[in-house]
């Protein structure tokens, strides 16, 4: 899995002060940035500026704007202005590093709010991107480690479809280049994942890179109780990856694992089979690993992430199906609010929408 952590901050940071170094005796000042109406100079010292604001919001755990801000003293020079985006990005790190799992801090994304990886990964972007946009605007070669690009697409860009290259794809997604083959971006924005809080659970949606992590085996960076994610987990990831790949997945109907605040563990996986249709319909699945069943969580996350979908405009009909002989899941959607539909209506699913006879129907609206 592509991590995101402190040593990806600090790279971040070693590839953008070795980059602008080259360029330390030139006047930032008299130079904007490429694309940007900042020169040079203030575009640099944005880059220190969210690094502060990214460590500081981690660290306090702040769930709004910290009245807090930098100033560079009068004469501070390019060398000193460089020290100082090592000095904050150092902050980042070590607020990265020392954040427990699941904190999440404000930030106005879509989603509102960002845990530690994605604190780490915005700070990576932040570096590779402002650094591009200095650089062009000083004349400088600059193109960071693939694997940083990678990790930024992967865990802040999951609507976008990876391209032959990490580095130009993350640059046309952010409307810095062009792509064969794609329309130019003219407006965009990153993805924290959505959390949602769901009873005794806390539903954390999975990012590309951790589902791809999950998909393979692996723990996709959580606290699995009893060693693991069912199986039905791992297979909902693997199409995740599938829809992330073709370019066609969207985050809010992705994959979520259910996380226990009171210990950190996951204790199941939760999610949607893709985006709503035409019919305004989005089929919804869950597992439970077995040490985690009979303890009503899997009712508890059905009930708030089918209420979360219900709430939007583009949702009017929540899909579940089940097993004729899974009596317990039977009850869990049940007792989440579904009713079993109708014949005709699990007819028309069979005949219309391919659902296997052996399962039962189960809507809510």
């Amino acid at each position: 899995m592509r991590t995101m952590s402190g040593d990806q901050v600090e790279a971040a940071v070693a590839s953008c002060t070795a980059t602008l170094r080259a360029a330390v005796d030139r006047d930032w000042a008299a130079v904007n940035a490429a694309g940007l109406e900042w020169s040079c100079r203030t575009t640099a010292f944005h880059i220190a500026e969210d690094f502060l604001a990214y460590a500081s919001r981690l660290a306090a755990r702040a769930q709004d704007r910290l009245p807090l801000a930098i100033t560079l003293p009068e004469g501070t020079d390019n060398a000193g202005l460089l020290q100082v985006i090592e000095a904050t990005g150092a902050l980042l790190a070590a607020a990265v590093r020392t954040a427990p799992p699941g904190v999440r801090a404000f930030h106005p994304s879509p989603f509102g709010g960002a845990d530690r990886e994605g604190s780490a990964a915005m700070g990576v972007a932040e570096a590779l991107l402002h650094t591009h946009d200095i650089a062009r605007g000083l004349g400088l070669a600059h193109e960071p480690p693939a694997d940083l690009a990678e990790s930024v697409l992967t865990w802040l860009f999951p609507h976008v479809q990876p391209g032959p290259e990490p580095w130009p794809t993350l640059l046309w997604a952010t409307g810095r280049g062009e792509l064969p083959g794609r329309a130019p971006v003219t407006d965009w924005t990153w993805y924290n994942n959505l959390v949602l809080p769901a009873g005794r659970v806390t539903l954390t949606g999975i990012r590309p890179a951790a589902a791809r992590d999950l998909a393979l085996g692996g723990d996709g960076g959580f606290d699995w109780l009893d060693g693991g994610p069912y199986e039905g987990t791992r297979e909902a990831c693997t199409f995740l990856v599938k829809a992330y790949e073709a370019g066609v997945h969207r985050p809010e109907f992705g994959v979520f694992a259910l996380v226990r605040p009171e210990d950190g563990r996951a204790v199941g996986g939760i999610g949607f089979h893709g985006a709503p249709d035409e019919e305004r319909r989005v089929e919804i699945g869950y597992d439970l690993v077995a040490g985690a069943r009979g303890h009503g969580y899997a009712t508890e996350a059905l009930r708030a992430l089918t209420e979360w979908a219900l709430a939007r405009d583009d949702v009017d009909t929540v899909i579940a199906t089940v097993e004729r002989d899974n009596l317990p899941s039977q009850r869990v959607v049940s007792r989440a609010g579904f009713t079993r539909a109708t014949v005709e209506e699990e007819r028309t699913a069979q005949d219309e929408y391919d659902m296997d006879a052996g399962l039962l129907l189960y809507l809510r609206r």
